[in-house]
C-alpha cells in the first residue's frame, strides 16, 4: 500500500476536534471502537474525546510516519452505511472534508476518498473546493438528479465525467420513461420521431409544437453525441471540459430532464 504524505499537527487536530465535538461529534464508544477496528493503539482513554483521538492519530502517526491509519479511521468512522441516523453526519463530512482539501483529499459519498488535482492553499480555498461547485448549481436551480448523478466528481473537479455520467443517466431517463431500450441517438430519433412519437413535451398538435417537439430533440442527440460514443460506449477523454463549461452544460442536461417531468408518452 502506498504510505500517505503525513497530515500536520493543526490538521489532526482540527479533524480530531470535529469528530469528537462533545454535542454533535461521535461517543466516546464510537471513537473507541473505531480506534481498536483500525489498529490504533487507545493511548489516553480518560481525557476528554478530542483530545484522546487527538493523541491516538498522532501517535500512529508518528509511529509510521504516513497519514494511511488517519485515512483508515476517517473512513471507517464515516462510513455512510453507519451513518444513515445520524442527523448532522452531512455537516461533520464537510468539515471534515475542507481539512482533507488541505492535504489534497476529498471523502465522497460512496465512503471512498479521492484525490484532488492538487491540494488546496487555506481553508478558505478548501471551503470552496468543498462547497463552490454544489452551492453554484444549486444557484442555479439545476434539477436533483444531476446532484444524484455526479456529486462526487464535481466535488473533485472531474468535470468531463461529471458531464459524462449525466449525460448517461439522461438516456437511461428515456428509455426508463419510454419503455424502450434503444440506446444513444437511435433511441431519441426513435422516441421523438416526427410520426407516431413515443414521448411527446407539450400537446404535439400545431406547427410550432411540432417544431419545439424536434428542437428538443436534436438537443437531446446533440448531448449523446458530444459526450458518448453510442456504439462503443468510449469516453472522449482527449477533451478537457472547464469549469465553467460544465455548470454550462449540466445546468442544459437539467433542462432537458424539467420537461421530460412533463413529458407524455402517447405510443408504444
Amino acid at each position: 500500500m502506498t504510505k500517505r504524505k503525513c497530515f500536520s499537527q493543526a490538521i489532526v487536530e482540527s479533524i480530531s476536534k470535529i469528530i469528537g465535538e462533545t454535542v454533535d461529534g461521535y461517543t466516546g464508544s464510537e471513537i473507541e471502537l473505531f480506534l481498536a477496528q483500525c489498529s490504533i493503539p487507545d493511548i489516553s482513554p480518560g481525557i476528554t474525546k478530542w483530545k484522546r483521538l487527538y493523541s491516538a492519530l498522532a501517535n500512529i502517526q508518528n509511529i509510521q510516519q504516513c497519514s494511511n491509519s488517519i485515512l483508515r479511521f476517517i473512513g471507517a468512522i464515516l462510513a455512510p452505511a453507519r451513518n444513515i441516523d445520524k442527523n448532522n453526519y452531512k455537516e461533520i463530512v464537510q468539515k471534515v472534508n475542507v481539512q482533507l482539501a488541505l492535504v489534497g483529499y476529498i471523502f465522497n459519498e460512496s465512503g471512498k476518498f479521492s484525490e484532488l488535482t492538487s491540494p488546496a492553499n487555506s481553508v478558505s480555498e478548501a471551503q470552496k473546493r468543498v462547497n463552490k461547485l454544489k452551492h453554484d448549481l444549486e444557484e442555479r436551480g439545476v434539477h436533483k438528479l444531476i446532484f444524484q448523478c455526479c456529486k462526487a466528481e464535481l466535488m473533485t473537479n472531474n468535470y468531463f465525467h461529471a458531464v459524462f455520467e449525466s449525460s448517461k443517466a439522461l438516456i437511461k431517463r428515456i428509455q426508463d420513461i419510454s419503455g424502450v431500450l434503444y440506446d444513444g441517438q437511435n433511441l431519441i430519433e426513435h422516441v421523438f420521431r416526427k410520426d407516431n412519437p413515443i414521448l411527446i413535451i407539450n400537446n404535439y398538435q400545431t406547427r410550432s409544437e411540432k417544431d419545439e417537439h424536434n428542437g428538443f430533440k436534436s438537443i437531446l442527440i446533440g448531448i449523446c453525441n458530444m459526450f458518448r460514443n453510442p456504439e462503443a460506449h468510449e469516453l472522449k477523454t482527449e477533451w478537457i471540459i472547464e469549469e465553467q463549461d460544465a455548470l454550462d452544460i449540466l445546468s442544459m442536461i437539467s433542462y432537458c430532464h424539467r420537461r421530460l417531468d412533463k413529458a407524455q408518452k402517447i405510443n408504444i
